[in-house]
């Protein structure tokens, strides 16, 4: 079992930076694979960015590739979203995720675990 919690979203404008981050509860952080998903006004939860247990491999979709990182730090049990070149189209609240398998990161039913989400909205 595993409680998350998102926080540093805001209010921006476009072609601004925020970071994200999703704490961790309990001492099995290492176990999980992280990802990150957004769920903007009318639309599905989509998947942002995932990274494996060791940090070593990251997935990310190709809307926010190169522009998006995402990072984790198992001894602080915290997994981190930096969002740069911010687009109005990042508008959305935006969820941490975990899973055991590293199989398809990309599928949202096979996370188990979800924090309550953080909202960005970008102004253009």
């Amino acid at each position: 079992q595993v409680q998350l919690v998102e926080s540093g979203g805001g209010l921006v404008q476009a072609g601004s930076s925020l970071r994200l981050s999703c704490a961790a509860s309990g001492r099995t952080f290492s176990s999980y694979v992280m990802g990150w998903f957004r769920q903007a006004p009318g639309k599905e939860r989509e998947f942002v960015a995932a990274i494996s247990w060791s940090g070593g491999s990251t997935y990310y979709a190709d809307s926010v590739k190169g522009r998006f990182t995402i990072s984790r730090d198992n001894a602080k049990n915290t997994v981190y979203l930096q969002m740069n070149s911010l687009k109005p189209e990042d508008t959305a609240v935006y969820y941490c995720a975990a899973r055991y398998s590293d199989y398809d990161v990309t599928i949202r039913q096979e996370y188990d675990y979800w924090g309550q989400g953080t909202q960005v909205t970008v102004s253009s």
